[in-house]
């Protein structure tokens, strides 16, 4: 029997941090201290992370609150929530409760939450870059050796990822689906108009970073890794052959296959091969990350499930497996049609697609003022029901998508990101979308889409709220703090 999409549900919360006094990205300071304290009064016991002497997160039962890739943009991963705990509901409590707390740490520091997808007027130049970092072994080789411009992002560019659980049998379904109504997501939660204190043409210029990251990479593939392909996939073999195929190039591996995602210890393959060829060999000489000294790397099962994150598309499926498969038998279902849902059915794969359009959104005294409470308060969740929503209802969202047309919604996607809910067909677009959603969801479910229903019928994004406080303050030096301070989230 196939388990319903959402047994378990999870959410990646981004927050990007200002100064309340003028503003400006403000990068964390004692704040992870602060906040373990604040969650050991609850009994949470929290366990501090470190990463070169410096705090970088606080872990609990309940999740990890950690940051991206700066210390001016915290990262919640909460736990996940089962269905029989409360679902949205539950986990919609201890997001409220996360935003508490992280509201009261930075009120320590003067700072605050702010509610954008990218900070208004912050630098990306490298001597900020360097400042506000996190140094995490992983970037030494996606920008010193991938060649990557990942200072793009350091402006606090934020998403709001919803992770839902579905069965391996339906993944390939439930990724296509995610991927293709990809642009009524950006369009309804976009929320990044502004970027270095300019007006940048686009609702959500978020999500111009990864092409702006990924152009002058020193391997083509990345870049193509970004852009949705030309048809859905047929099934996680399919899925797989796109991301590890010709024209791709392996992202270093760890020595030891047990080795987490982000492993200080990893070996470039010489002659960048790709993943495929690689686990077609019988072994590929490298050189280690931490000494340069030449190695052998022979080819394991687990280098399979390792290499999942290598793509940027709107949407991705993650998973785990109960035990490696051997290398035999992964290379065999990797051949046939439905091999791998096979092969890891029996392995015990537990998985999850992890949404990447919606941009990070919260409840402010604009929204409130203008939508009331109740609408605001279901703003950070409206993503997670969007796409529960969708997934347990896949053969009306699967038809959508046939009538809208694969490429069509590839080449909406542009339009969403910079006109949101101003152009006609994407506003269709999310119409439809939320009409299939709404019908998947249950009675009592179904109100945290009263954001996303506002947003949609008003054609009122967070982008087009924050357009009107920037242009009513224009010529005013204290344009930013003003706007920042009508953009204060507000745990609701």
């Amino acid at each position: 029997m196939i388990a319903p999409a959402g047994q378990t549900l999870g959410l990646e919360m981004e927050m990007a941090v200002a100064r309340r006094d003028d503003g400006a990205s403000h990068p964390v300071q004692g704040y992870f201290a602060r906040l373990a304290r604040i969650k050991a009064e609850r009994d949470e016991a929290p366990d501090i992370s470190r990463i070169g002497g410096r705090d970088v997160a606080v872990s609990v039962a309940a999740g990890e609150s950690g940051l991206d890739n700066g210390f001016n943009l915290l990262e919640t991963a909460f736990a996940p929530v089962g269905a029989a705990e409360g679902g949205l509901a539950e986990l919609a409590r201890r997001v409220r409760r996360e935003l508490e707390d992280a509201q009261r740490a930075l009120a320590a520091e003067g700072a605050t939450v702010l509610n954008v997808s990218e900070h208004p007027a912050c630098t990306l130049d490298p001597q900020w870059y360097a400042r506000v970092q996190v140094p995490r072994p992983i970037y030494r080789e996606l920008v010193g050796h991938r060649e990557w411009l990942h200072r793009v992002g350091i402006d606090a560019k934020a998403q709001n990822s919803p992770c839902t659980s579905v069965d391996v049998r339906q993944a390939a379904r439930a990724l296509n689906v995610v991927l293709g109504l990809a642009p009524a997501s950006v369009a309804v939660f976009a929320n990044s108009p502004l970027e270095n204190g300019r007006v940048t043409g686009y609702k959500e210029n978020r999500l111009t970073v990864w092409d702006r990251m990924f152009r002058h990479s020193r391997y083509a593939g990345d870049h193509r890794l970004q852009r949705l392909p030309e048809r859905p996939f047929a099934d996680l073999g399919d899925y797989f052959r796109w991301m590890f195929g010709p024209g791709t190039a392996s992202r270093c591996l760890p020595l030891t296959v047990e080795d987490g995602y982000k492993s200080a210890v990893g070996v470039y393959l010489q002659g960048s091969p790709s993943l495929s060829a690689f686990m077609a060999s019988d072994g590929w000489p490298g050189l280690r990350t931490d000494t340069g000294g030449a190695v052998t790397m022979a080819p394991q099962g687990g280098h399979f499930e390792y290499s999942q994150f290598a793509h940027f598309l709107d949407a991705r499926w993650r998973y785990r497996l109960a035990a490696h498969p051997e290398l035999d038998e992964l290379r065999a279902a990797w051949k046939r049609p439905g091999g791998i849902e096979e092969l890891y059915l029996r392995l015990g794969a537990v998985g999850y697609i992890e949404g990447r359009a919606p941009g990070a959104g919260f409840a402010d005294a604009q929204l409130v003022d203008e939508a009331g409470a109740g609408v605001a308060a279901t703003l950070v969740m409206a993503p997670s029901a969007l796409q529960l929503g969708l997934m347990r209802n896949l053969d009306e969202a699967e038809a959508l998508l046939r009538e809208w047309g694969w490429l069509r919604l590839r080449d909406l996607r542009a339009e969403a990101m910079r006109h949101a809910l101003d152009h006609d067909a994407v506003w269709a677009l999310a119409r439809d979308t939320l009409a299939v959603a709404a019908r998947g969801l249950d009675d009592g479910e179904r109100h945290w889409l009263d954001y996303a229903a506002y947003a949609v019928d008003a054609r009122n994004t967070g982008a087009d709220r924050l357009l009107r406080l920037w242009r009513e303050r224009e010529g005013d030096p204290r344009r930013l703090r003003a706007v920042c301070r009508a953009r204060a989230a507000i745990p609701l």
